[in-house]
């Protein structure tokens, strides 16, 4: 019985052709070596299992090949590898500067790689600085890590850089197809996506991954066996769950989440799974975006089969309900139910209920028919704006109507109309003729008296009634300032006659000036004088477009801090402003020893 070779091993590849998903490194170094313009100090960087100790191994051998050794041909005597994470003292570092002093025996190079340089110690990086700058010229360092930021910069900046990247699911996914032919395995296209998904960009991991399954499934490897092996969730679950959840089925999709816990998988990782999902079919409905789907063909169609079940907006409402629980999850003291609750609001997005009609007793239409006036309604169309609304709910408040239903047609009915709380009864006349009843039916639309929609429907009534004015058609009479400034003060004796002293002491606390033909311009000494006067200056404006006969009249207010000087408000400043007026009386005050 032959010993088993991992496939990380046995396939590890022996060419810059056979490195999988780094084609700009490997393409860079073969120009380098073709054009002689390889550096002697190189640093490869990346994640694990993504190539650099490989690239390492086939730079050392193609810089040596002169095309007379053998195919099989190794050149161990001319690459020497050191492990940093066992090696890092300063002691090994001065055993290698010893061994690069002498000069290759076979070949034209001697190559130093150093796995995981990131661990030599400070003391051995610092013995290392002087022999990687000027290394003699039959030597060349390649030195790996995975950890690029602990590598200190004098190290650095001495090497040519090479990052790698994570390898991409779709390469690392025809690989291991690769693989599995060499080996004659059949394999379902979805089972080799898992393996890749799960590898994370590390080929080597995926390999492992790879060896691992086919040991548990045989010559057959399908996806329902890769998920079970690596204890992963099926694409089928999630498109179950999302099928629950348009059809708002929330009691299946508890149990569906009953049953994927009970299979050994955490709240945590389904709602994970489930965002991810979500992602995946939005990428679906574009077909610019559906490269990003990493996902076999077979799985790929069920993916646009169901993302034209449902629309953009509800996918970026569910990602972000799933994003918001995986955010919380950690913190939360009952994460089974915050998992709950996240697939109950889920289930909820597309949930039209049945809302309930409101408790009324007197139909809308009503409110479309002719109301009769009252002193009240009359009133209100002659009430400036800012007391309409006021009027109106009094109006409400005080206006009931009882609509008695007639039992006997022959009957004559009796309209009993209440207008604000006085009774007034008319009786029918002799030739009266009976009309039609009014009956209320529990199934039409009642809206409240008092409700907001009854005050809308009264006010559309209103607006219709009432023909628009344009401002256009209302008169424009030019006029003087002395002309404004005289009506300004009549409005402001009118304000204090009414016991609004400090509204009228706020407009006359400057004289107003004319700044343009319909705009006038006040100064005040603060801001909160300011606001108090723009509150309400729609009385002032109302009294001198009526009084001028100019309806296009504006006020222009502004804040001057500097006026506020000119008041005197204490002793001591009432004071400085007699003396100002005149210096004489500092003469008396000092003369007869005054005081304040």
């Amino acid at each position: 019985m032959e010993p088993f070779v991992v496939s990380a091993r046995k396939y590890r590849p022996q060419t810059f052709k056979d490195v999988v998903g780094q084609e700009a490194i490997t393409n860079t170094l073969l120009n380098a070596i073709e054009s002689n313009h390889l550096a002697q100090a190189l640093l490869f960087c990346g994640p694990r299992g993504v190539g650099k100790t490989t690239c390492a191994r086939i730079l050392a051998k193609k810089i040596n090949q002169d095309g007379t050794e053998r195919e099989d041909e190794d050149f161990a005597f001319n690459i020497f590898e050191l492990d940093a994470a066992s090696n890092n003292s300063v002691d090994d570092i001065r055993s290698l500067i010893d061994q690069v002093r002498i000069p290759p025996q076979v070949g034209k190079y001697k190559v130093y790689i150093i796995d995981e340089v990131h661990m030599l110690s400070q003391s051995a990086f610092n013995a290392f600085l002087k022999t990687l700058e000027e290394p003699p010229k039959h030597a060349i360092f390649i030195l790996a890590t995975t950890e690029k930021h602990k590598i200190i910069p004098t190290i650095l900046s001495r090497c040519q850089i090479f990052d790698f990247k994570r390898i991409t699911v779709k390469d690392a996914a025809e690989y291991l197809k690769y693989i599995a032919e060499q080996q004659g395995i059949t394999a379902e296209e979805s089972a080799l996506h898992i393996i890749a998904q799960k590898a994370d960009g590390a080929m080597r991991d995926a390999l492992s991954i790879f060896d691992r399954v086919v040991s548990f499934s045989g010559k057959e490897l399908t996806r329902k066996a890769v998920t079970e092996n690596l204890n992963v969730l099926d694409y089928d679950t999630y498109f179950a769950a999302t099928d629950l959840i348009l059809e708002n089925n929330i009691p299946e999709l508890l149990i569906l989440l009953n049953k994927t816990l009970s299979l050994g998988f955490d709240g945590h990782h389904f709602i994970t799974g489930l965002a991810s999902h979500f992602r995946d079919l939005l990428v679906c409905m574009h077909p610019d975006t559906l490269t990003l789907l990493e996902v076999g063909e077979d799985v790929k169609k069920q993916y646009q089969e169901q993302s034209k079940k449902m629309q953009k907006d509800f996918l970026l409402k569910a990602i972000d309900l799933a994003n918001d629980c995986d955010l919380k999850y950690k913190s939360s003291k009952n994460q089974r139910l915050l998992v709950e609750l996240t697939l109950m609001k889920l289930a909820s997005i597309t949930f039209n209920g049945e809302k309930k009609k409101p408790d009324s007793i007197i139909p809308a239409s009503y409110f479309t028919s002719e109301i009769p006036k009252t002193e009240s309604t009359l009133t209100s169309q002659e009430t400036p704006h800012e007391e309409t609304v006021e009027v109106e709910m009094e109006a409400i408040e005080n206006a009931e109507i009882e609509v008695k239903a007639v039992e006997n047609q022959e009957e004559k009915p009796i309209v009993t109309e209440t207008v604000e709380k006085n009774e007034v009864v008319k009786e029918p006349e002799e030739n009266y003729q009976p009309k039609k009843k009014i009956e209320l039916k529990a199934s039409a639309n009642r809206v409240s008296g008092l409700s907001i929609s009854s005050i809308k429907a009264k006010k559309e009534h209103e607006n219709i009634k009432t023909p628009t004015i344009s401002l256009e058609d209302l008169p424009k009479d030019a006029f003087e300032e002395k002309e404004m400034q005289k009506h300004w003060d009549d409005f402001v004796h009118q304000l204090e006659k009414k016991g609004r002293k400090i509204l009228a002491s706020n407009f006359q606390t400057d004289v107003p000036k004319l700044k343009n033909d319909h705009t006038i311009w006040i100064e005040l000494p603060n801001t909160s004088m300011k606001k108090e006067v723009e509150r309400e200056q729609s009385l002032m404006l109302n009294y001198l477009k009526e009084k001028l006969n100019n309806h296009s009249i504006s006020l222009y207010i502004t804040v001057n801090e500097e006026t506020a000087k000119k008041f005197a408000f204490t002793p001591e400043e009432k004071y400085q402003k007699l003396k100002e007026k005149n210096p004489a009386i500092e003469v008396l005050r000092k003369e007869f020893d005054l005081d304040f």
